[in-house]
């Protein structure tokens, strides 16, 4: 046969390409495209459907497709379309299949009369704000075969009727409000293949009948409230490739068929209430497509079957938080697929299999909390993609390997509590990547290099034998712990530099020499421990400026000369001083109780107070040795009477003005009644604070309870006193937010975080005690409420009510501050949940701190679940996330901060919009997608030439923190390094930070960036920052 020559085939091609594409839209009739615009108008002409126009055909609107001349499918979703019912006119439309209103602000109850439309296949309602129950109706849609009613807030029992819709192939009724039960009769639904019942509050078990659904591929139903057993029936579901039960309260055993399921993926049981052992498959596992394990966080027993490491596509295997015994399979180092590897907290014992790392590329390896001994692998990082090595409180010894110093993706190692020794590898002091480096409690040896990696924040080496001189650079070191070594020579001045330096603790050691006057550049200190060393001469002046300085211990060294009187200004929540030379008198400020151990074994050092257990001033000062003894025994008497005196005085009257003013209403009852738990010395008596919660002490009021300002026992010092409830009856939501903000607050001590003194509690009231914070909020000061108190303080002057753009930018440095302190350097990791400008508070320099943790949570807390009860936040302030999920990390503080942010630049409140907008973010993400000049986003009434560069730079940032997808938002890390480089761009002597890019980099450039992430049914979800619009 002969062959056409190539140009004659594609000749004719072309010209029935250009034919097909110069075809006119399909004509449909004028009765659909007169229903199309009354439908329109029925929405009430929204601008997203401003193409709607009776000149063009409807076919050829974005929205609409056609089919055969007629309208067959509606797209609607994200049109902003407002709407209390929905047209009627809808199902006029005699063709239509597919209908999507999807993320819109539909409200009112189901509508039933779609059951009309009888050609509908898709109906798409998520994301609005339909409530009620879900009515039988439904089984009236009878060729509807996808149903998604996911984020709205319908309640009551899913209908038995649901099971009629037999055409049904996806379901999908996930974050609403049901809180019956669901029937067994979606067992009926034999063709569905996606069932979505996520974040709800169901009460029964889940029906065996689930079993019968042969084609269901997905099954999705985290935090649903389901008690009992998984049932054995779904063994059954030989097509499942997705199964996620987690966060739940499930018990019993893992079904044994359930590991047998050919087709399953991805499997996701953790954080329940199971037990037993895990179900052991028969040796041979070809053809398995299990990817994904997770059965963390329940109470599994045995050992870890062989057979999951035989498993060809295993990537992610998570087992920790069990109680797991035994050997790791060697069969699991031999795997080719696996990259992620956590069974921390269990009671695994044996060496770690050698091969790990030598035949797949892992990524995160974490086997902390076990009994593990030997080596770490040999070939862990073989792979160049292992970020962390988290294998802390083991028994495992000998030396670290030295891949350790080329492995330059690594990020964090955690290693402490074991019995490791030798030298570190060389290379692992300089790793561009490190920035976490845990070794505390081994016997590690050997010195350290003049510099350290550029990005190390973390440097915990306590209890080993490294010796040798302290190095002189780590430019981004926060935390430095080498207690308990056999480091020597003097701290060095360059260690001076190091102006992110938080926490600097080197107790135990060999240093001597003086402590160097340039401390002051440690601007960010708030811990230093140097006690228990040979260091002489006296307190630097310099120390005294600190201002952030809560912990100071110089015990046990030979420090000598007087105390500088300044340093009873700062705010130490601990000092000691005691065993060294110090000579004169201790300040006023610690002359009490709360520093009555600071300055033991100093004999030259005298006080005022005798509770301190020093030589008296007073006798000190004396007139002459010959009437020392006479006069100071008169004058000793004389002054004992007129203490005791004074102090009887006082009690009485006090103790009458309790009776009379406290009583019942401010204290409760009895003052016996009330349990007093402190957490730092106080100078202040129960009957002082109770006799002054009175109305003209009242400074706020809230859902909560009521603040009163109180005087504390020093003159012109006040404390914050927070009464929460009333009731003999109290609530479990309050109580138990009662319990959070005590637990966290209580242990926490950092200068941006509003520090919690002591709390009072008895049956049916509780009082919270904390430090005042002269400046109140930065809400009050920014939107003009209440910026002159109304309770007795000295009025802002005229010039001060305005907050300057310095000002501004050191609160928001503050600010993050303290949350960066929370998400990095507390473990477990703290979320705020209710950051605002009315929860940053502010002292008398305008020093910043975090307030009301009412609604903190722990993460990963032992026994508790990482989920919200219940919507935090307050208006304005929400991350989007809250409308799809219930569970929530530091991500959720980060756009709040955001807000916050947003609020500094612009003066706006949170909640104010414009014409187009409803709230600051909206608003700000709209002047910038228009490529308006965003100085004219700036606040008018404080902007100035010199602060343009800083002010744009921070709008910006707030934009990244307020971004619809978690994933693309900075840490609080990375949002405070940006925020420190407009602070203080000097410290960076020119020199660009490695991060910063990262961080606004969205913000530059081009917006239209695409990143993806997977939800939790695996599908890739795409997001496109300038439309922000989300498609799967």
């Amino acid at each position: 046969m002969t062959k056409m020559p190539f140009t004659f085939v594609k000749f004719p091609f072309h010209i029935l390409l250009f034919l097909v594409l110069s075809l006119p839209s399909p004509v449909i009739s004028q009765d659909q495209q007169t229903t199309l615009l009354g439908i329109k108008r029925q929405f009430g002409d929204p601008p997203a459907l401003r193409s709607w126009k009776s000149s063009s055909p409807p076919c050829a609107w974005p929205e609409i497709r056609c089919s055969g001349g007629f309208v067959t499918e509606l797209h609607l979703a994200g049109k902003n379309i407002s709407a209390v019912q929905l047209p009627a006119a809808i199902c006029d439309l005699a063709h239509l299949a597919h209908l999507n209103l999807s993320d819109n602000n539909i409200a009112g109850q189901f509508p039933a009369f779609l059951s009309n439309c009888s050609n509908l296949k898709l109906l798409d309602l998520s994301q609005n704000y339909l409530a009620g129950p879900i009515p039988n109706d439904i089984a009236k849609f009878k060729t509807l075969n996808y149903l998604d009613l996911g984020g709205n807030s319908f309640s009551g029992d899913i209908p038995a009727a649901i099971g009629a819709v037999s055409e049904l192939r996806t379901l999908l009724l996930y974050r609403n409000e049901f809180n019956g039960t669901f029937p067994s009769e979606i067992g009926n639904l034999t063709n569905l293949e996606v069932l979505g019942l996520a974040y709800n509050s169901f009460v029964n078990q889940t029906p065996f009948e689930f079993g019968n659904l042969k084609n269901l591929k997905t099954l999705w139903m985290p935090m649903c409230n389901l008690i009992g057993a998984i049932p054995e029936s779904f063994a059954n579901l030989s097509s499942l490739e997705l199964l996620d039960l987690s966060f739940n309260f499930l018990t019993g055993n893992i079904p044994n068929g359930l590991f047998a399921l050919r087709n399953l993926q991805f499997l996701y049981l953790y954080h329940n209430g199971l037990s037993g052992e895990i179900p052991v498959l028969p040796r041979s596992v070809r053809g398995f497509s299990l990817n994904e394990i997770d059965l963390a966080m329940n109470n599994l027993t045995g050992s870890i079957p062989e057979f999951f490491g035989m498993l060809e596509n295993l990537t992610i295997l998570h087992l920790f938080s069990n109680q797991l015994t035994g050997e790791i399979p060697k069969s699991l180092g031999l795997n080719p697929t696996l990259t992620d590897f956590k069974v921390f907290g269990n009671k695994l014992n044996g060496t770690l299999p050698p091969e790990f790392g030598l035949h797949s590329k892992i990524v995160s390896f974490e086997v902390a909390n076990n009994q593990l001994s030997g080596g770490l692998p040999q070939h862990l990082c073989d792979g160049g993609v292992l970020k962390g090595v988290i294998a802390f409180s083991n028994n495992l010894s000998g030396e670290l390997p030295q891949w350790m110093g080329n492995c330059g993706s690594l990020r964090t190692v955690q290693l402490y509590n074991n019995s490791f020794s030798g030298e570190l590898p060389w290379g692992l002091w300089d790793l561009e990547n490190l920035t976490t480096l845990m070794l505390s409690n081994n016997s590690f040896s050997g010195e350290f290099p003049s510099e350290l990696a550029w990005n190390l924040s973390r440097l915990e080496i306590r209890n080993n034998l490294f010796s040798g001189k302290i190095f002189s650079s780590a430019v981004n070191l926060v935390v430095f712990d080498a207690r308990n070594n056999m480091l020597s020579g003097e701290i060095p001045r360059a260690l001076t530099g190091l102006s992110r330096l938080n926490t600097l603790m080197l107790d135990e050691n060999q240093l001597y020499g003086k402590l160097p006057s340039e401390i002051i550049s440690w601007g960010s200190l708030n811990t230093l421990s140097l006690s228990r060393n040979k260091l002489f001469g006296n307190i630097p002046e310099t120390l005294c400026d600190l201002r952030d300085l809560v912990y100071l211990d110089l015990a046990e060294n030979n420090i000598s000369g007087e105390i500088p009187p300044k340093l009873g200004t700062l705010r130490l929540v601990f000092l000691n001083l005691s065993s060294n030379k110090l000579s004169g008198s201790v300040p006023d400020e610690f002359n009490n109780l709360a520093y009555e151990s600071s300055f033991l074994n100093n004999p030259d050092l005298c006080a005022y107070n005798p509770s301190l257990n020093l030589s008296s001033c007073l006798t000190e000062k004396s007139a002459t040795p010959q009437t020392k003894n006479s006069n100071s025994s008169k004058y000793l008497v004389l002054i004992l009477v007129l203490i005791i005196i004074v102090l009887l005085a006082s009690a009485f009257l006090v103790f009458y003005k309790v009776r009379k003013n406290c009583g019942e209403k401010h204290c409760g009852g009895d003052l016996s009644t009330w349990k007093l738990t402190s957490f730092q010395r106080l100078n202040f008596t129960e009957f002082n604070l109770f006799s002054s919660l009175t109305e003209e002490n009242l400074i706020g009021s809230g859902g909560f309870g009521k603040v009163y300002r109180v005087a504390s026992g020093r003159p012109g010092e006040y404390v914050a006193v927070k009464k929460i409830w009333n009731s003999m009856n109290l609530d479990e939501r309050l109580e138990r937010e009662f319990m959070a903000e005590v637990e966290i607050l209580g242990r926490i001590r950092h200068s941006n975080v509003v520090k919690l003194l002591c709390c009072f509690s008895s049956e049916n009231s509780k009082l919270l005690v904390y430090e005042y914070m002269e400046n109140q909020s930065l809400d009050k000061w920014l939107h003009g409420r209440n910026r002159v108190s109304a309770n007795g303080l000295s009025s802002p002057s005229k010039n001060c009510l305005l907050l300057k753009w310095p000002t501004r930018l050191r609160i928001a440095v503050g600010a993050a501050q303290g949350l960066c302190y929370m998400h990095h350097d507390c473990s477990p990791p703290i979320i705020h949940r209710d950051v605002k400008s009315s929860n940053i508070l502010m002292d008398s320099e305008f020093r910043a701190s975090i307030a009301d943790f009412g609604l903190a949570r722990m993460l990963v807390k032992p026994g508790e679940p990482r989920t919200m009860s219940n919507i935090a936040g307050s208006l304005g302030y929400i991350p989007p996330e809250y409308a799809y999920t219930t569970k929530i990390d530091e991500k959720a503080d980060v756009y709040s901060f955001g807000v916050v942010l947003l609020e500094l630049v612009t003066g706006k409140e949170p909640y104010s919009g414009g014409q187009h907008a409803t709230n600051l973010v909206d608003w700000a993400w709209q002047h910038y997608r228009e490529g308006k000049c965003l100085t004219d986003a700036s606040d008018e009434e404080i902007i100035e030439t010199s602060y343009v560069e800083e002010m744009i730079t921070v709008f910006k940032l707030g934009l990244g923190c307020t971004s619809r997808l978690p994933s693309n938002r900075p840490s609080m890390k990375e949002i405070l390094q940006v925020l420190r480089e407009c602070c203080y761009p000097s410290a960076s002597n020119g020199r660009r930070r490695v991060g910063i890019g990262f961080d606004i980099a969205l913000l530059h450039g081009d917006t239209t960036y695409v990143s993806s992430y997977k939800d939790s049914n695996n599908k890739a979800i795409s997001e496109n920052e300038e439309s922000c619009l989300y498609s799967v």
